[in-house]
C-alpha cells in the first residue's frame, strides 16, 4: 500500500492511531467520520499492508529507573557491506541501545541509547561499543531534556 492510495480518511485513521493506539474501533470511527464496520476493514487493510506495523505502550523511562539518555555517533574501521551488516546484527544484542540507524556523514551509525545512569552508560561504551572489533569511532552526546515527543510520522 503506497502514500498515493491511502485516502483522507485513512491518514485520518493513521493520524488518531499515533496519538492514541489503544482507543476502541467505535472511537476511532466517530473521531474519523465513518460507521464502525468499515473503519474496522480500513485498519486491518493498514496492518496487512505493512502501514501500521504494531502497538506499543510508551513508557516513562525515569519512573522506571532510567534516567540517561544518550546517542553515540559510531565510525567503522571499514564501511565494506559485511562489516556494516556485522555492526547491525550486535545492536540487536544491546539492551542499552534502543534505535540504531544506518547514516551518512561523519558516522556509520547513529544509536539510541537509555541507560539507568551515567556509569551504566560509560560501561556499556566502554566496554561493548567501543571493544566492538568493528567499531573505530564513537562519539557520545548525553541529553538533558526531551523538548519534543510526537509520534514517527507527521500526518
Amino acid at each position: 500500500m503506497f502514500r498515493a492510495s491511502l485516502d483522507a480518511i485513512d491518514l485520518k485513521i493513521l493520524k488518531e492511531l499515533q496519538a492514541d493506539g489503544r482507543m476502541t474501533n467505535v472511537e476511532l470511527a466517530a473521531r474519523v467520520g465513518i460507521s464502525p464496520p468499515p473503519c474496522l476493514r480500513r485498519v486491518r487493510q493498514l496492518s496487512e499492508g505493512g502501514i501500521i506495523e504494531g502497538y506499543h505502550a510508551l513508557l516513562n523511562a525515569p519512573a522506571l529507573g532510567f534516567d540517561l539518555v544518550a546517542f553515540c555517533m559510531v565510525g567503522l574501521k571499514r564501511q565494506s557491506d559485511a562489516n556494516l551488516k556485522a555492526f547491525a546484527a550486535a545492536t540487536a544484542g544491546w539492551p542499552l541501545v534502543r534505535q540504531a540507524w544506518m547514516v551518512s556523514g561523519e558516522s556509520d551509525f547513529l544509536l539510541h541509547c537509555v541507560a539507568e545512569n551515567l556509569t551504566r552508560f560509560q560501561d556499556f561504551v566502554i566496554e561493548v561499543l567501543t571493544a566492538n572489533e568493528e567499531v573505530d569511532t564513537v562519539r557520545t552526546m548525553l541529553t538533558i531534556r526531551q523538548v519534543k515527543r510526537e509520534g514517527l510520522v507527521a500526518l
